[in-house]
């Protein structure tokens, strides 16, 4: 007999997030029900509040795996060499990438922080600040090293990271660019804004 998509707790859970990923992308956390997630999902409502006791726990485990998961790809991924050129070049090819394959989830991260609880709020902001603080640390570590001009390193870091974040409003897999010029054309964007005109 086949297995329906409540029978795995896993699977379902799973499912339960994929859902509520589309409808909370495509209309709004506030304008979701968790009854049309459960429906999405192909579970009775009845049977979501057994994995998720509210539709803000919810939210804030989508966005907390999101951000765990930026967090974790980018340790496996970052360079091993100290050399904050390559860094920067690793951490600006990697964030297009994780981002340009993850628009739904970059904009709920981005958009429904209003709508956590101040206890996951407070959860999320520190992730979020450990990742700015990667790259935060690659253009002081670029500075040190004589390679990087830049006026303020935190100012730096914020307005690299909403240029490259904001690629999720536009980009689309299979249009003009692939994601290697699009990660090229980025790459060329930030070292040309940060590297010493010397």
């Amino acid at each position: 007999m086949a297995r329906t998509t409540g029978s795995d707790g896993a699977r379902t859970q799973a499912a339960i997030r994929a859902a509520a990923i589309d409808l909370i992308a495509a209309r709004g956390f506030e304008a979701v029900t968790l009854r049309a997630i459960a429906k999405r999902a192909g579970i009775q409502a009845s049977s979501l509040y057994r994995y998720f006791p509210s539709k803000n726990d919810l939210l804030a485990t989508i966005v907390t795996l999101h951000l765990d998961d930026l967090l974790d790809r980018w340790n496996e991924e970052r360079p091993a060499s100290g050399d904050a050129r390559e860094c920067l070049d690793a951490f600006v090819g990697f964030h297009v990438r994780y981002h340009s394959a993850k628009p739904k989830e970059v904009f709920i991260a981005n958009m429904e922080m209003r709508s956590l609880a101040p206890g996951d709020y407070k959860e999320v902001v520190a992730r979020r600040k450990r990742y700015e603080e990667i790259l935060r640390r690659i253009l002081q570590d670029g500075v040190e090293q004589g390679w990087f001009s830049v006026m303020d390193v935190q100012v730096t870091a914020y307005a690299i990271l909403a240029m490259l974040t904001g690629l999720t409003a536009w980009y689309q897999e299979g249009g003009r660019l692939s994601q290697k010029e699009l990660v090229a054309c980025y790459r060329k964007l930030v070292t040309g804004g940060v590297n010493r005109a010397d």
